[in-house]
């Protein structure tokens, strides 16, 4: 390879990723370009002939940009999308630059050591399990679905059925429960892992599982069985009550596993603690590091207490691998072989951060969601709809045609974005804070971006 064959492709594409990033604070949210325009702009045709990769950096960039929406964007509070912080980013930058397929410790120790440690502090921070297996998977979906694997290893075999040898067919058949409430990710990751979908045991006004109802289902029936519960509504940001579910379900022989896509992170403050209490008595827990920590896609956290457990489910074995040690390998606890090294920009963060200053940027986001309840409240003709005791906010104006023309309006003016949902059987436009920018002139920024919104929708 030529000695310079990367240096201008490189340099266009760091000058670009500059613009970009010095623009979002501040550009309008919304992308002004649809799919079929960015085709028409990349060209449609493959070319016979390649170009000069500086060329081809430069043409995405112009190209795809217009096609660009700002998630990380202050004012950005769609779906549960973070931003990035600059240790993270610029470490994911060298994950691509180093290439490591970081699947087992022999080849690559470097890029092993630092996910192990990251692990590690993960586990501390959050109160976890030490020596609880930890896979960094893509997002929280995967994360949820390799923890269900370990977890439906576990109690087949307690109940006399290897299913990593036998398989499903023929095997006891395993409850999966969950609460009303229950994310569309969890669901899909029971349907993947083989379960369908999960039976439902009730949930109160905010979401968290009624545990009088599981209670009941698990005495319906005997056999394995799998709970899961979730740490942050995805409406209300409420918490399941850990302490009371996992008792009872771990009573009647449950797995219990925790999807805390961006809430388990409430377990890293001191102040929001409360909220997680019991937590750790689970035996599996989902996050997404994305979410919350504000690191870069993609980055799913799988933890298992039973480390054998996720292994069981998870490890690949193979004459050409490494002799698995005294110590797991990467592809013991992820479902893919091959794969970037997602931890390390887990741990640049961590590592810019500090125990403290996680413990700082979960408060602000919470104190940021308040900021904007309490404007929206005050705000004539809005209703808040939860009760705010994490990062999410749901709201609703005086009908469900109103609520949805505010959601259009205030995505098109461009100032903030919220995502349209529905929820108890209302139009809600949602707000979900997750981006370590959003700060009490964003929040200022967001209240008079919906009320303006508000006012033009009426009048109309």
């Amino acid at each position: 390879m030529p000695e310079d064959e990367y240096s201008e492709a490189l340099r266009v594409a760091e000058q670009r990723a500059r613009d970009w990033l010095a623009s979002v604070a501040q550009r309008p949210i919304n992308p002004n370009a649809d799919v079929d325009e960015i085709k028409d702009a990349l060209g449609r045709i493959l070319a016979d002939e390649g170009q000069d990769a500086a060329a081809v950096v430069d043409h995405l960039a112009t190209a795809i940009e217009p096609g660009l929406i700002a998630m990380a964007s202050p004012r950005f509070y769609g779906f549960v999308i973070g931003g990035t912080y600059p240790a993270a980013l610029a470490a994911d930058w060298l994950v691509s630059a180093w290439d490591q397929n970081t699947g087992s410790r022999t080849p690559t120790p470097g890029a092993a050591a630092v996910e192990e440690l990251a692990a590690a502090w993960l586990l501390d921070l959050l109160g976890l399990p030490a020596g609880s297996g930890v896979g960094f998977v893509t997002g929280a979906t995967m994360a949820n679905f390799s923890c269900l694997l370990a977890a439906r290893g576990s109690v087949l075999r307690a109940a006399g059925w290897d299913v990593e040898r036998h398989g499903l067919q023929g095997a006891p058949r395993v409850r999966f429960l969950a609460g009303d409430a229950v994310h569309s990710s969890m669901v899909v990751a029971g349907r993947m892992a083989g379960f369908g979908l999960p039976r439902t045991v009730g949930a109160d006004p905010q979401g968290r599982i009624d545990v009088d109802g599981l209670v009941a289902a698990l005495g319906q029936d005997d056999g394995p069985v799998i709970v899961a519960l979730q740490a942050g509504d995805v409406h209300s940001g409420a918490f399941d009550d850990f302490a009371a579910a996992i008792a009872v379900a771990h009573a009647a022989g449950a797995w219990v596993h925790i999807d805390g896509a961006f809430g388990l992170w409430a377990g890293a403050s001191p102040a929001l603690r409360h909220l997680v209490a019991g937590y750790e008595a689970a035996d599996s827990w989902a996050t997404d590091a994305h979410k919350t920590l504000d690191v870069p896609y993609d980055s799913g956290v799988a933890i298992v207490a039973d480390e054998a457990a996720m292994g069981a489910a998870l490890a690949i074995h193979a004459a050409y691998l490494p002799e698995v040690g005294a110590v797991a390998e990467p592809y013991d606890h992820t479902p893919e072989l091959s794969r970037r090294a997602r931890g390390i920009p887990v741990w640049a963060t961590l590592s810019t951060l500090g125990r403290h200053g996680v413990a700082d940027l979960v408060d602000g986001m919470v104190a940021a969601a308040k900021g904007l309840a309490d404007g929206f409240a005050e705000t004539p003709g809005l209703e808040v709809l939860n009760d705010v005791v994490f990062t999410q906010v749901c709201v609703a104006a005086d009908d469900d045609t109103l609520t949805g023309a505010l959601a259009d309006r205030l995505r098109a003016d461009g100032v903030a974005w919220a995502s349209p949902s529905r929820w108890h059987d209302r139009a809600i436009v949602r707000f979900s804070v997750s981006n370590r920018g959003t700060d009490a002139t964003a929040v200022e920024r967001t209240i008079g971006a919906v009320r303006s919104a508000l006012a033009a929708v009426r009048d109309a």
